[in-house]
């Protein structure tokens, strides 16, 4: 397996995105996000989503140029149009915005309309979590899951991300409403292997744990099969409502893919005005660490949290090098030649 060092993906990911016209400040940002999405070991939303990105630019989906404008204020909510600019720094800017009206109400809601697609959602969970803030994010998508009971497409996988601070190692979650987003089974199929359970239906509607049929056939399977579809739905609805933003069906008519037109949430809380930092740092230890004392399960050697296998995984790839798919790592040199 080839691996590389963590400056060295960033700035090669930073070359890439200053080719396809970003300027120096956001091909940065975006270098910086791509390359710890890929150290967390999620490959699927960092080194891999750069070439598909860059696409996106070229084709004039994503106006690299464009910034949030505040259209609405309401005190602790405000709702900026994202004017379909770059997802990652959109998104930055609008957790941070609402990690500074927290600071000043004890809650900032920000709500972002008409933005791009934000790469890995738990980027901002982490952010705001290692700025001692908690937080509750969405975004829809276009459509690229059947609702249940259905057989084509009509919901999105509509990722959804909390994080609790922590001196340890926050508490993030970060989960797309399907079994396994696309991403996953692109790296899956990659690596020639299979999925640890069903995530989908081939062509001909057998469930299957083999994502290159489902990537096929776009018949990916709701996380918890009904409840996931209807966490889709809502949340996509709760998503166009707060920001008066599209939903769905609306971002479909667009066609363009990428989330072009998406709808997102960013809720902060400050801890230190509700139950107090030390409240919360106990707290949170006593969730983590009732978590981790479970007795493990057959074929399993540990418990874990929701986040502390990406803090491992950081640990371990910033010491030995972030493991690279090799066609992968080839062609973002390419685009940053």
């Amino acid at each position: 397996m080839q691996r590389i060092e963590f400056s060295l993906m960033q700035q090669t990911i930073q070359r890439a995105l200053q080719k396809a016209g970003l300027d120096e400040g956001d091909a940065r940002t975006c270098a910086r996000i791509h390359t710890e999405s890929s150290c967390d070991g999620i490959a699927s939303h960092g080194l891999n989503r750069v070439a598909r990105f860059v696409d996106y630019v070229h084709k004039g989906w994503i106006d690299i140029h464009a910034k949030p404008e505040l259209e609405k204020s309401l005190g602790a909510i405000a709702i900026y149009n994202g004017h379909r600019g770059i997802g990652i720094t959109n998104a930055l800017f609008a957790v941070e915005k609402a990690a500074e009206m927290a600071k000043e109400y004890g809650v900032g809601i920000v709500a972002l309309k008409n933005s791009s697609h934000w790469m890995r959602g738990g980027s901002y969970g982490w952010h705001a979590a290692q700025q001692g803030m908690a937080a509750i994010c969405w975004t829809n998508t276009e459509s690229c899951m059947p609702a249940w009971g259905g057989k084509n497409t009509r919901i999105g996988n509509n990722p959804f991300v909390m994080a609790v601070p922590r001196h340890k190692g926050p508490i993030v979650l970060d989960m797309a409403m399907s079994q396994y987003s696309y991403g996953k089974l692109q790296v899956t199929r990659l690596k020639n292997e299979k999925l640890p359970f069903p995530g989908g239906y081939d062509r001909d509607g057998n469930l299957t744990d083999d994502p290159g049929p489902i990537e096929t056939s776009m018949r990916i399977l709701p996380t918890g099969y009904w409840k996931g579809s209807g966490l889709a739905i809502v949340l996509d609805a709760m998503a166009a409502l707060l920001s008066a933003g599209s939903p769905t069906n609306e971002i479909d008519k667009i066609g363009e893919g990428s989330c072009t037109g998406a709808s997102q949430i960013f809720m902060v809380f400050d801890p230190s005005q509700l139950g107090g930092a030390e409240f919360t740092e106990r707290m949170a230890d006593s969730v983590a660490d009732y978590v981790n004392q479970s007795e493990p399960a057959e074929n399993s050697r540990d418990v874990r949290y929701p986040g502390q296998t990406a803090a491992a995984n950081r640990e371990q790839n910033r010491r030995l090098g972030i493991p690279v798919d090799e066609t992968v790592w080839d062609e973002v040199m390419r685009l940053a030649e």
